[in-house]
């Protein structure tokens, strides 16, 4: 409670313990400390249970605002984070629309740079296989008809050479014959390069022939002819002196046994006398169906086509047959011609292969008939270097025979050496 001053007012407690100078009496200082301690208590009371609560709410103000401050940051950083990640992620997605728009394109422009890739190549391959199909055919080089030495010869025609390709059967025949008529040309002295007087002399010449020459049998017979002339006197010889003689010719006992063994066969079974049947022929010993017909065609004037070395090979590389087989090819090659060229047909393309169509190396550059040829180009192709490898009166050597007839004489052929003289 306040104090009143002489004035009437009152005066605090403070103010009466401020003003100087003044007394208070022992129970109102007793009463104003009682009181000034009951306001102490209450305002520590009343001050102690406010206090708390406020700290805790400014502490959970603070707690909370700080959350938000936190969860705020935290949603700006992710939303920083995510700005960039979703710019990004639109980056990619544009690039990737950028490349994909590009590479669409790209499509058509690889199929057209493809397109134009291949266009040459199969230019370039159609262009190759042109090349190889004119390198095939070759050049249409007319080579001269190797008759250099030769009277009577005519001039080959100009044709281009063209490999028979599905060639039909009426194509073949003609191909086939005008090859023939072209050799005809070629060799109009064409005969049998053997030596012979009569049949006898004939059927022992061309069993002798086989494996070697018909020089060297020509060269051998006239000492075998000379002293066993006969059939008779041929199977009553010594083998051993008919060994020698033959000696020159090679396989010496296996060819003195045929010989002997034909001409007493012949003897036994024919009188001595060669019989015109192929049937007859082909049971001699020694004596094939090469053999009787190089004996029917030219003794005895009865059409027949010898297969021999020569004539396989050739009809082989002219494409006139496949086959390998002598008996077969005799048939389809008979099937092409007329039965009365046989004998003919079968000079022409022997003379042809022991001249000009060789074995190993062909003179393609000196043949008449290279423009109807489909192996042309096996051989060398050049003129002059092909006509170096003509053999006898096609490059001016003696022939096989050392008694010719006259029109190969009179064609300007030569008479071969007789044995021992060159």
């Amino acid at each position: 409670m306040g104090e009143q001053d002489p004035g009437g007012g009152r005066k605090t407690a403070k103010a009466a313990k401020k003003a100087p100078g003044e007394t208070v009496p022992r129970g109102e200082k007793a009463a104003v400390k009682s009181n000034a301690a009951e306001k102490g208590a209450s305002g520590k009371r009343s001050g102690g249970a406010e206090a708390p609560t406020g700290a805790k709410k400014a502490a959970s103000a603070k707690k909370a605002a700080s959350a938000k401050k936190a969860a705020s940051a935290k949603k700006a950083a992710s939303a920083r984070k995510a700005a960039p990640a979703e710019k990004a992620a639109a980056a990619k997605k544009s690039t990737a629309a950028k490349k994909a728009t590009p590479a669409k394109k790209a499509t058509p422009a690889k199929k057209a740079a493809s397109a134009q890739k291949t266009a040459p190549a199969k230019k370039s391959s159609a262009a190759r296989a042109s090349t190889k199909r004119a390198i095939s055919k070759k050049p249409a080089i007319v080579p001269e008809k190797a008759t250099a030495s030769v009277k009577g010869a005519s001039a080959v025609k100009t044709v281009t050479p063209k490999p028979p390709t599905a060639e039909s059967r009426t194509a073949l025949v003609r191909r086939a014959r005008r090859i023939d008529r072209e050799l005809a040309d070629v060799y109009p002295y064409a005969h049998p390069e053997l030596d012979f007087d009569n049949s006898f002399q004939l059927l022992v010449a061309t069993v002798l022939s086989a494996q070697t020459t018909d020089l060297r049998v020509n060269q051998t017979t006239p000492a075998l002819f000379g002293k066993y002339p006969t059939p008779e006197d041929l199977s009553a010889a010594n083998p051993e002196e008919v060994e020698e003689i033959l000696r020159p010719c090679g396989f010496f006992r296996a060819k003195t046994k045929s010989v002997m063994g034909l001409s007493k066969a012949l003897v036994e079974n024919h009188g001595g006398e060669v019989p015109g049947r192929l049937e007859d022929l082909v049971k001699l010993p020694g004596v094939g169906r090469k053999t009787a017909f190089v004996v029917l065609g030219n003794a005895f004037g009865r059409p027949g086509i010898t297969v021999d070395t020569h004539f396989q090979r050739l009809v082989r590389r002219w494409q006139w047959t496949e086959q390998t087989d002598p008996d077969k090819i005799e048939a389809e090659i008979a099937a092409l011609f007329p039965k009365s060229d046989w004998t003919d047909l079968s000079h022409h393309v022997i003379w042809h292969g022991r001249r000009i169509c060789h074995a190993r190396k062909p003179a393609c550059g000196a043949c008449p008939i290279a423009p109807l040829c489909p192996a042309y180009g096996e051989g060398e192709t050049d003129p002059d270097k092909a006509k170096k490898l003509l053999k006898y009166e096609k490059g001016g050597f003696p022939g096989q025979r050392l008694k010719p007839p006259q029109s190969y004489l009179d064609a300007g052929g030569k008479p071969a050496p007789p044995l021992g003289a060159g």
